[in-house]
């Protein structure tokens, strides 16, 4: 009874010895600094607010406006690399020698394409085509108005169309990348700025001079 509970005990220190060993093995993990640029699938444009993050460790960072990213990471982990409308990328850190690794990672767009819908006014084919038949389209050229095809008319119209979806999404990213950059620098008011009133003092007695 003595030797089973001897033997018992032993197999206890042998296993809890063994999970410490993995547990104190996997805090040794080596610290890596990652740092990479994200770009799109033609290796032009650099990607804002692209998330890249450890889900496992709940860290992560973003893009700035320039697509770099840079954040601190363990050997072995898999980092994940995701933006809206891009397929989502995995890269699992290597035991680089070095403390410091930068990459290059390249986005693919994440294309679906839809079912074609076709919505009209109208409550059936039937009355379409006779709403069409009943159109009286001037196809001959001298009826067309050719002020209407003025090309600084077309110009004009091109600048004052508003931004499409893409550019609004580019300039919110934006904002919000230089909102978090400048979050925690000092915010200087140049009025309070002895310099900037010597200036100003120094233009108004030139120009009374003049």
């Amino acid at each position: 009874m003595r030797i089973t509970i001897r033997v018992f005990f032993l197999l206890a220190i042998a296993l809890s010895f063994g999970v410490f060993h993995e547990s104190s093995a996997q805090n040794q993990k080596r610290v890596i600094q990652l740092s990479g640029v994200i770009l799109d699938q033609d290796s032009v444009i650099a990607l804002p607010g692209v998330h890249v993050y450890v889900p496992k460790a709940g860290r992560g960072t973003s893009t700035n406006g320039a697509g770099f990213f840079s954040m601190p990471v363990l050997v072995g982990d898999s980092v994940v690399v995701s933006s809206i409308g891009y397929q989502r990328q995995h890269y699992i850190v290597p035991n680089h020698p070095s403390d410091f690794l930068t990459v290059i990672v390249e986005m693919v767009e994440d294309v679906t394409y839809l079912r074609e819908i076709t919505i009209t006014p109208f409550p059936t084919e039937e009355v379409f085509k006779q709403a069409v038949l009943a159109l009286n389209i001037p196809l001959d050229e001298r009826n067309i108005d050719k002020k209407n095809l003025n090309a600084e008319l077309f110009a004009l119209m091109a600048r004052s169309a508003p931004m499409g979806a893409e550019l609004n999404y580019r300039y919110y990213m934006d904002q919000t990348i230089a909102g978090y950059t400048s979050k925690f620098q000092p915010v200087t008011n140049p009025f309070l700025n002895p310099f900037n009133w010597a200036k100003f003092f120094k233009d108004m007695k030139k120009n009374k001079t003049k």
